[in-house]
């Protein structure tokens, strides 16, 4: 897939793993707004509301969270976002090349199956290294002060230490399940569509092996993914930002939303999902490759030097 380069040497596991990591941070920083404005679209509904604020469209969610909350509002979590991309992204993207090729077996052209197999592994390694960071992500973004309600965080790491101490340790995983076959939907999706795209426009000769192949294969990636994992993602973040004992399982969550606000609430937040994840492909995907080949070239070129 991604692993292929311009360079006569191949990028190694480090470089991978680092560029995948480097590249999901840039992305998430400019693509936060949009997270956390399909955040709060994803709990509305789920309490009565005595503040009159509805959120409407992408750009009224954001414009009112700004006005309301302030623009720094948008941000809220970002430094847990970022150390999910350094624990999470690096990880279910950086290794996805090599054990893609331990589930190849020698094969020169690597199958369906291999590379869906490179995905699940992936995506659920990272998942249980990830999910704290994702907790405390979902839960600053999703917290308000206009419901007369005092924030239950300060900060990041004033969340940890709450959500650990108050509820529990194993509350940091809280949500695990649904995270885990978001992402499992999520990486498999997303990384196997990239890399059928690409390999289908350069094979033809559509597209060269460049920012342009690259650049459409992320997007057609990114709306196949939010698809798929719209209704689990909305399941996750309600389930994750509940307080103790508001719904006693994943699927009395579910349901819970089916028969309150029927099946459209399992694609709440969706365009702005789409506008997050499609954007966030493009730039991570982009900024991947190009880092990779740069690292190499720059290792290369040390390497004639010395």
């Amino acid at each position: 897939m991604v692993g292929t380069t311009t360079t006569d040497v191949p990028p190694t596991m480090g470089v991978k793993i680092f560029s995948a990591g480097a590249a999901a941070c840039l992305a998430d920083v400019i693509t936060f707004p949009l997270d956390t404005a399909k955040v709060r679209q994803q709990i509305q509904g789920e309490f009565p509301t005595t503040s009159g604020i509805r959120y409407k469209g992408v750009l009224g969610t954001i414009t009112t969270l700004a006005k309301t909350e302030g623009p720094l509002k948008l941000y809220s979590g970002l430094p847990a976002g970022l150390q999910r991309q350094i624990s999470f992204a690096s990880l279910r993207i950086g290794l996805y090349d090599t054990v893609q090729e331990f589930f190849t077996s020698g094969e020169e052209t690597p199958s369906l199956g291999s590379k869906i197999s490179a995905g699940l592994t992936t995506g659920g390694v990272a998942v249980f290294i990830g999910q704290p960071t994702e907790v405390v992500k979902v839960r600053l973004q999703a917290q308000s002060h206009l419901h007369g309600l005092k924030p239950r965080y300060t900060g990041t790491y004033n969340a940890y230490r709450i959500i650990a101490t108050t509820e529990s340790l194993t509350s940091l995983w809280k949500g695990t399940t649904p995270n885990l076959l978001r992402n499992i939907i999520i990486n498999c999706t997303e990384l196997v569509t990239y890399d059928l795209m690409k390999g289908a426009l350069v094979r033809n000769e559509i597209l060269a092996d460049d920012v342009p192949c690259h650049l459409l294969s992320a997007l057609i990636a990114g709306f196949c993914t939010t698809l798929l994992s719209s209704p689990v993602d909305v399941v996750k973040t309600r389930f994750i930002n509940s307080p103790p004992g508001q719904y006693t399982s994943v699927p009395n969550c579910a349901m819970t939303m089916f028969t309150k606000e029927g099946p459209t609430a399992f694609f709440k937040g969706f365009v702005p999902s789409f506008l997050r994840l499609g954007s966030w492909n493009v730039i991570m995907f982009v900024c991947f490759e190009k880092l990779k080949r740069e690292l190499m070239r720059s290792r290369q070129t040390a390497d004639c030097a010395t």
